[in-house]
């Protein structure tokens, strides 16, 4: 029997038995998308994680006050750290040289109104450094002014939502905002960021670091941002900060450095391991597939026995046989993975449309590995039908004609 009778004969049986052709197919597909959706999600946020990061620039530092040693295991409270971070700690830092900018920041929630108007929103207190380090950009008027940071300046910056609820159609440069009971000038407009590492730059208001240390009553700083000059300068600059903060408090080691690259690297591994580990539970519904085709193939063997008598009187080896019932197992799987990866393809453009913000991304080594997952186990669980079939005694088959 040669490759291509083979492949007549596969795809004679599986045009005359369409129904239970459909259902292996079916339970196939569905397990190959299930697989396909859920390993492209997890990859998506892996990859959506990491750009968000990466965003940020290669060569930020975040200081933050307090150490786990230090704080008994638990984050570090506001006020409740061993020693408060402060506006001199921050300015001292360069007297590294690995350092290009530094963005000291305070935050806190306060009621914002103009023109009659009212909202709860976040403010945040930083310098004219945090518009690079952050990578913001500015659509109209100007950000903070380059001033010494222990000026309490009247003026602000605010995103797109905070402009267009408070002033509408009306121009927000010039006009005057309330903070609690401070009054700000607006002198410029982010451009829409949305979400960025946990912080809505749409829904914010930025002012001078003085000014909402002032707000909120606090000497202390919420974190201080220090970008590198380089990547190479970035590691120097890490063990400086470490050095100029442990001389300021004493000999008092109380400051967590995160670089942008443990970050990232962190949630890489953690990310990557869902995708496998979610992966591997989609693949469940692969062997169930699997049990279904060799259920499926074992009900032909049985209806076929007949034409397997027929074929091997005609000559037909054991091999020929085991080929032949494999082949068509092959068949059906393969047919089964590239529907489900139609299937996989609609559903993740789906989602992409109610999620637009969230890139769907189907890598191809899930592609490639979903077919060839959905070909390896037509095979396996096709064995025992395929052995049963080759192993039939001719005689006996025939006389059950």
């Amino acid at each position: 029997m040669l490759i291509k009778d083979t492949l007549t004969q596969s795809l004679a049986a599986i045009s005359t038995q369409r129904l239970r052709a459909g259902l292996i197919i079916l339970a196939m597909s569905i397990g190959i998308a299930s697989v396909s959706v859920l390993t492209a999600l997890g990859e998506s946020a892996r990859r959506y994680v990491v750009n968000e990061f990466e965003a940020l620039g290669t060569n930020l530092v975040i200081v933050l006050p307090g150490r786990t040693e230090t704080t008994g295991g638990q984050p570090p409270l506001f006020g409740e750290t061993p020693r408060d971070l402060t506006l001199d700690d921050a300015e001292t830092l360069f007297r590294s040289h690995h350092i290009a900018a530094i963005a000291p920041v305070t935050v806190g929630s306060a009621p914002v109104s103009s023109l009659g108007l009212e909202r709860e929103t976040n403010v945040l207190g930083s310098t004219h450094a945090l518009r690079r380090v952050r990578r913001l950009t500015v659509a109209q008027g100007s950000f903070l002014p380059k001033t010494e940071v222990d000026k309490a300046l009247s003026v602000c910056v605010i995103g797109q939502t905070i402009r267009n609820e408070l002033f509408a159609n009306q121009p927000a440069l010039g006009q005057w905002l309330r903070i609690n009971d401070r009054r700000f000038r607006v002198i410029g407009v982010l451009a829409a960021e949305g979400q960025s590492v946990g912080t809505d730059f749409d829904e914010i208001v930025i002012i001078p670091v003085a000014s909402a240390q002032a707000l909120f009553d606090t000497h202390s700083l919420f974190r201080v941002l220090v970008e590198a000059k380089s990547k190479p300068d970035m590691y120097k600059a890490v063990d400086d900060i470490r050095g100029i903060i442990k001389a300021r408090h004493e000999g008092e080691d109380d400051v967590t450095l995160i670089t942008q690259d443990s970050v990232v690297s962190t949630f890489d591994k953690i990310l990557t391991a869902l995708t496998l580990t979610v992966a591997g539970i989609a693949g469940i519904s692969l062997a169930v597939a699997g049990v279904l085709v060799m259920n499926v193939m074992l009900v032909s063997v049985t209806q076929r026995t007949a034409e397997i008598g027929l074929l091997k009187a005609l000559g037909a080896t054991r091999r020929q046989l085991l080929w032949l019932f494999l082949v068509e197992a092959a068949m059906l799987s393969l047919a089964g993975a590239v529907l489900g990866v139609v299937l996989g393809y609609l559903t993740l453009g789906g989602l992409q449309v109610f999620y637009p913000s969230f890139p769907m991304h189907l890598p191809a080594w899930a592609l490639l590995a979903a077919l060839a997952v959905s070909l390896f186990t037509g095979l396996l669980f096709g064995v025992l039908p395929a052995r049963k079939a080759a192993n039939l005694d001719p005689v006996a088959a025939l006389a059950k004609r």
